[in-house]
């Protein structure tokens, strides 16, 4: 199976500098344990997934590190 995911740099307005974060932009199929696995392949400080919108929302983003899963700051 393939997953469309984006590494983009954050707290930062250099290329190139900040930390990395890994995005994949439809977590929808994937479960709790497949996205910490995912999340410990890329090795990131976080990895964010977003999935579809609670009511009331636009988007639902779960954020994990390589070893939990963290709140949305």
């Amino acid at each position: 199976v393939k997953y469309h995911y984006f590494i983009c740099d954050v707290f930062t307005e250099q290329r190139f500098g900040g930390n990395q974060l890994a995005v994949l932009p439809d977590a929808q199929k994937l479960s709790d344990w497949q996205m910490q696995q995912i999340a410990r392949e890329f090795n990131f400080s976080e990895t964010a997934f977003v999935l579809p919108a609670e009511a009331g929302h636009t988007r639902k983003v779960r954020i994990f590190t390589p070893t939990t899963e963290i709140p949305f700051a």
